[in-house]
């Protein structure tokens, strides 16, 4: 099981400090918690990880089901010493897979609407790849095809069976483009499926439910009701946030204002750089966020001063750091010159550098902001 404290709350905002102490350590809220997809933050090590400040990590149930399953895991001991991690670990229900591989799929959309859409799904409406019931979720594997069945009960067992520290209740992330009767319809089916999880695990691990309720205030605020009244370790915020930035924060509030504050909530999906101190201020003590390790990927680097693009050649001539701020040991130890041939070259150690370096830098950001908070800046 896990414990959370809070040691401080801001004056100023909903921004609290805490302790998550978990079986495998004691976390400092807020805090990123690094994406582990497939059991590995990519490019990286786990001892790499640890060494570049991340504490807690988020592993996604729907690929490690299917490769390399969670048989294979458990026979190893549970993912903690199948990846070798000695820290936390979360894993997800596979309930966002509903939307990325459903809807997300068939409009090109994340959980932030970028343009606006005349297309609304109303009730009924089904995604062209995977079928949605009542009962859960029918996917078609991206490795060889075969159908495969995802609920309630079976997230459960899959996520018992990975042994991370803290599990989710299965869901259906719904669309940005959802309408009011679709959205109603699945948050009876999420309900209904909350309460199943809980019925279904028997083990010790920690068990987060899930808020959902798409853009309507109404939902957001009956869902994390509903939620906060079944007795979860904690809380997940899920789904849509709407078609900009302002509403994903207004949103957070009507949650948070329903859910017990002694318990720990997790923001799922959301933590661009610019997003962070709005989602701390909103009351999110965890939140996870593929950008640091994207981006790092694709060859750009997030310093003090903004972004550096290493796929530039101007960079070849450019003898220092990434960022002169930076304690990474990126910085300490390569150019930009150095990094951005690697880069250019497509050799997988820039990747390695850049992905070090993102991460270190937003464990960093993070670390400052938890600063603030005890000096009552935020």
């Amino acid at each position: 099981m896990i414990e959370f404290k809070i040691l401080k709350k801001s004056d100023k905002s909903r921004a609290r400090l805490g302790i998550l102490k978990t079986p495998h350590g004691e976390i400092e809220t807020p805090t990123l918690v690094g994406v582990a997809t497939q059991a590995v933050v990519k490019t990286l090590t786990s001892e790499e990880v640890a060494q570049i400040k991340s504490k807690l990590l988020i592993c996604n149930t729907y690929h490690l089901h299917l490769r390399p399953g969670e048989k294979i895991i458990k026979e190893n001991g549970g993912l903690h010493k199948f990846m070798n991690w000695k820290s936390g670990l979360m894993t997800d229900s596979g309930g966002f897979q509903v939307f990325s591989l459903g809807f997300g799929r068939d409009f090109g959309m994340g959980k932030i609407l970028k343009s606006s859409s005349e297309e609304i799904l109303e009730e009924g409406r089904q995604p062209r790849h995977l079928k949605i019931t009542d009962d859960g979720v029918y996917f078609k594997s991206y490795l060889d095809g075969r159908e495969m069945f995802l609920g309630p009960k079976e997230s459960i067992k899959i996520q018992e069976d990975l042994g991370a520290d803290i599990i989710l209740a299965f869901d259906e992330c719904t669309s940005p483009i959802a309408g009011r009767t679709y959205t109603e319809k699945s948050l009876e089916r999420t309900h209904r499926w909350a309460a199943t999880c809980l019925k279904a695990k028997k083990s010790k691990q920690a068990l987060y439910g899930v808020v959902q309720g798409g853009k309507f205030r109404d939902l957001r605020i009956a869902s994390a009701k509903f939620i906060d009244s079944l007795g979860f370790d904690g809380y997940a915020i899920g789904g849509e946030f709407g078609d900009d930035k302002a509403t994903m924060v207004k949103m957070l509030g009507w949650v948070n204002n329903e859910l017990d504050e002694q318990k720990p909530r997790h923001l799922l999906g959301i933590g661009y750089l610019e997003d962070i101190p709005k989602i701390i201020k909103s009351g999110v003590d965890t939140f996870d966020c593929t950008m640091p390790t994207h981006y790092g990927r694709r060859g750009i680097a997030f310093i003090s001063s903004g972004r550096l693009d290493l796929n530039k050649a101007v960079f070849l001539k450019d003898k220092g750091p990434l960022d002169k701020k930076c304690g990474c040991p990126v910085c300490g130890e390569y150019k930009r010159s150095y990094i951005s041939h690697l880069i250019r070259a497509k050799e997988i150690t820039g990747l390695k550098l850049l992905t070090m370096h993102n991460l270190f830098f937003f464990n960093s950001y993070v670390e400052k902001i938890r600063e603030d908070i005890k000096k009552g800046k935020i």
